[in-house]
């Protein structure tokens, strides 16, 4: 084999996937070492922080696993291992050990990731997770230092066994160098070459770098021999014959390698028969260049193959890393909005909740892009549960705040409940129920606690009110008194200038008619009819339109929610019925206008024209009706 053979094979199979990623000077052909690879980081940081059982280069490298333990859990891998390390032969088992190594990692990893993910989610920052080392972490990393110290006695084993061979080679290069210039007969000499060529075949590998200078003096040597010794034409032939045979056996196993599905698989071999052809003697001149072709042309279609595969990876990264980076935008986005309600807290931690999803359904980027992404991503998810941990911190004070307030305001309550003096605990308990309604919420965990506490004071006072009129001889008729002196005071009342003091006082005079018990039947509807029309009367005096009376008896309405437990929800309904009655009507506007346009200048036409008009007025006036009713709502 001549030089520029020589350096056309280190070519053929020097990787361009990654440049400066492999050293192919130097080729290690047998399965007693796993090949240095590390072009592609094909997980997310599948190692744990504190399972320190990945030190060695070949730990790191791309692995084929031909072991799926893909459904096991955490302890059936770590028996398997337990089993799997008693035997000493770590070439045989390393790769079963391999898989089991990566399945269990990638379990706790997604464990890890799920405590992590709910201690977020909890309010938790990223920097006070803890992860703690269960009994199964403690148990594999025992079972796995068996296998790493049988695997360290083999590696020391294989460099020693490897300066002996190197020994030996040399050892046999001086041979060669004595028959070169030895005398016996060509039959003998030769011979005796045969038997070194099959004695240096047969000695296993040595030290990397010690490989190109040893390879370079054997074939010098080899080819010297040839040329001293003057072989006859014949023997010299068979030599080559055998030789191309063997390269051609060569070609053929590099040509199947196309059908080989595994890429590392399929490298490795090449690899190992590239070895092997540089050991192969010289072929006959005619068939020199046509084998040569023939094996380059399997080994660029593997290359080109291998090249194709990790492009792939490649453009598969970064196009995970445009997903992230899109994501990372849309959750700072997000977090730039103003948020300063806990329906709105609740509703983004509902988005940036589903952004974490979608985050992990995206595979990793290349190592570099993926820690950057993901530390920009992780900051933007900090800030906001900061941010919200900030808001609801303060929303809790207030609500103890509003939560001693009514706790002052049950005691009250209850200091008033066994009172007999029913007009005036009456009128203080009123006072009270008006002070409730203005305090805020309070911790959910206390709201029905404190109101049931609350109602129950109220209801004590008022029930023994109740039990103590009923037994009184005339109750309904003392309430037929008070009604008929309260409408006297209703109509006594002067309305002021001051339409909102006006307002109070009808406000004050509805809900004491209401506080009033129950009058005789036959006065009923009577006095109910008196009643409604002495209201309607004030509302007369202060020259209010019909949507203002409609208004005023709405916001009554609202008012009287307040002492309910359910108001929140109703108060919400309301407010989604008044807002699809407005979009309807001013939808129905917008159609009524359109239509005028198409009227044409005739009296029939200005009499459908003004019946339209009435119409939008109308609506029109419906409309200002209804978001008068919202901003009450709105203001609840």
């Amino acid at each position: 084999m001549n030089t520029n053979e020589r350096n056309e094979i280190v070519k053929l199979i020097e990787p361009n996937i990654l440049p400066n990623t492999i050293q192919i000077e130097v080729k290690v052909t047998d399965d007693e070492k796993l090949i240095e690879e590390k072009e592609v980081v094909v997980s997310e940081d599948l190692s744990l922080e504190n399972l320190d059982i990945v030190s060695d280069d070949e730990d790191n490298e791309e692995i084929e696993i031909d072991y799926d333990f893909s459904t096991l859990n955490k302890l059936e891998l770590i028996e398997i291992l337990e089993e799997t390390v008693q035997d000493t032969d770590v070439v045989k088992i390393k790769d079963k050990v391999a898989a089991i190594k990566f399945n269990f990692l990638r379990i706790c990893k997604e464990e890890r990731d799920r405590e992590m993910e709910q201690f977020i989610l909890d309010g938790g920052e990223k920097e006070n997770y803890e992860h703690v080392e269960d009994p199964l972490e403690i148990r594999f990393k025992a079972a796995f230092g068996i296998f790493r110290e049988n695997k360290n006695k083999y590696n020391e084993a294989l460099e020693e066994q490897k300066v002996l061979n190197l020994q030996q080679k040399n050892a046999i290069l001086e041979e060669l160098k004595q028959l070169i210039n030895s005398e016996e007969t060509l039959k003998k000499t030769y011979d005796e070459f045969r038997n070194l060529q099959d004695k240096w075949k047969e000695i296993g590998q040595v030290p990397a770098t010690e490989i190109t200078n040893l390879w370079n003096n054997y074939h010098f040597l080899i080819e010297k021999f040839y040329d001293k010794v003057k072989i006859n034409r014949e023997l010299r032939d068979l030599d080559l014959k055998k030789n191309l045979e063997a390269k051609i056996e060569l070609c053929e196993k590099t040509e199947e390698l196309l059908l080989e599905k595994s890429i590392i698989k399929s490298f490795k071999l090449l690899q190992k028969y590239h070895d092997e052809w540089k050991e192969i003697g010289p072929v006959p001149q005619e068939k020199k260049d046509e084998i040569w072709d023939r094996f380059k042309t399997a080994t660029d279609k593997i290359n080109q193959i291998r090249r194709e595969h990790y492009s792939k990876i490649q453009d598969e990264q970064q196009a995970n890393y445009d997903a992230k980076h899109a994501i990372c935008e849309k959750i700072e986005e997000l977090m730039s909005e103003n948020i300063n309600s806990i329906n709105a807290w609740q509703k983004k931690s509902v988005e940036v909740n589903e952004l974490f999803k979608v985050w992990k359904s995206i595979g990793p980027a290349q190592k570099k892009q993926n820690d950057e992404i993901w530390n920009r991503f992780k900051g933007s998810m900090d800030s906001f549960f900061s941010n919200k941990k900030e808001f609801f911190s303060k929303l809790k004070e207030q609500q103890i705040d509003n939560y001693n307030k009514k706790i002052q305001l049950c005691i009250e309550a209850e200091a008033l409940a066994e009172s007999k003096e029913w007009k005036k605990a009456t009128d203080a308990i009123k006072k009270l129920q008006e002070e409730w309604k203005k305090i805020g919420p309070v911790p959910k965990r206390h709201s029905d606690k404190i109101w049931k506490r609350f109602r129950s004071a109220c209801d004590t006072f008022f029930t023994s009110k109740s039990e103590h009129f009923s037994g009184v001889k005339g109750v309904e008729e003392e309430n037929l008194r008070l009604k008929r002196e309260l409408l006297e005071r209703i109509k006594a009342y002067e309305i002021t200038a001051n339409r909102n003091e006006n307002m109070e006082v009808i406000k004050g005079f509805q809900r004491e008619w209401m506080a009033i018990g129950f009058v005789p039947m036959k006065y009923k509807d009577s006095l109910q009819d008196e009643y409604r029309k002495s209201i309607d009367a004030m509302f007369d005096k202060m020259k209010m339109t019909q949507n203002e009376i409609s208004t005023a008896e709405y916001r009554n309405m609202v008012e009287g929610l307040k002492d309910d437990p359910e108001a929140r929800d109703k108060v919400r309904r309301e407010r989604n019925i008044l807002t699809n009655k407005i979009t309807k009507l001013r939808e129905e506007i917008t159609v009524l206008e359109n239509n005028i346009g198409f009227f044409s200048n005739s009296k029939q036409s200005e009499i459908m024209r003004a019946e339209y008009e009435k119409k939008i007025n109308r609506a029109k006036n419906d409309v200002k009706v209804l978001e008068a009713k919202l901003k009450i709502l709105n203001e609840q």
